[in-house]
């Protein structure tokens, strides 16, 4: 009767890296003589983590990734979020992704706008630089349509003056006036709350990202300055 049992390879390693298993002890030589002393050979556990990741991810394919280390193994195996057209689901696989995150990206989403790049992501969701490159494996910047333009640096829309808004960002005198009359009654919470309340195209929203922001505060009224006439001699 055979004294043990066989396993794949595979299969051995996997249970073994679960705890389902007990690791296998070193063979002794043969003739009772103690094993030579050499260095370990390498264990392949990178790729036994990679696969014990795929046989979890059969089982459910909705599964959250606990760590920068399972992103990049999830990556290696093929998987890919496309920001511009992921789902709620898609995004809380993410680790330190949470549902406000995912909130405002779906809300800018729905209004047609685009993100380009990890730049644009941190700016939106305004977290540490870490969290976003432990995504970045996994993302995917597909552009759907013509690419955005280089855009300056951000303008304060909660604080800034009204002349500023013309000069720095180009906007119609009747969207400056309607965002002025908008702020005074409450600040804007993000881009997507200022798509909503002023009913801005997808196109303009997409050009604000990185060249606006939204300080706290309390705000004023302002409204647009009528021109002054030339002075009298």
């Amino acid at each position: 009767m055979a004294k043990g049992h066989w396993l794949d390879p595979l299969a051995r390693s996997l249970l073994e890296a679960t705890g389902q298993i007990r690791r296998a002890p070193e063979r002794r030589r043969a003739e009772g003589r103690e094993p030579e002393c050499r260095e370990p050979e390498s264990r392949g556990d990178d790729s036994v983590e990679r696969d014990l990741l795929a046989l979890k991810l059969a089982q459910n394919p909705g599964l959250r990734l606990r760590t920068a280390e399972e992103v990049r193994q999830a990556a290696a195996l093929g998987w890919r979020l496309d920001v511009n057209r992921a789902t709620a689901p898609d995004w809380l696989r993410l680790p330190g992704c949470t549902p406000s995150h995912v909130d405002l990206l779906l809300r800018l989403q729905s209004g047609g706008v685009q993100l380009s790049g990890t730049e644009d992501l941190q700016n939106l969701l305004h977290v540490d630089g870490e969290l976003i490159r432990s995504w970045t494996p996994l993302l995917e910047f597909r552009w759907y349509g013509d690419p955005p333009a280089a855009r300056p640096a951000p303008l304060d829309l909660n604080r800034c003056r009204a002349e500023q808004l013309g000069a720095q960002l180009a906007l119609e005198e009747s969207r400056c006036r309607r965002l002025l009359q908008e702020r005074s009654r409450a600040p804007f919470r993000d881009l997507a709350d200022l798509q909503q309340r002023l009913q801005l195209p997808a196109e303009l929203v997409e050009d604000l990202i990185g060249r606006v922001c939204f300080g706290q505060g309390p705000i004023g009224p302002e409204l647009p300055r009528p021109p002054r006439p030339p002075a009298s001699r």
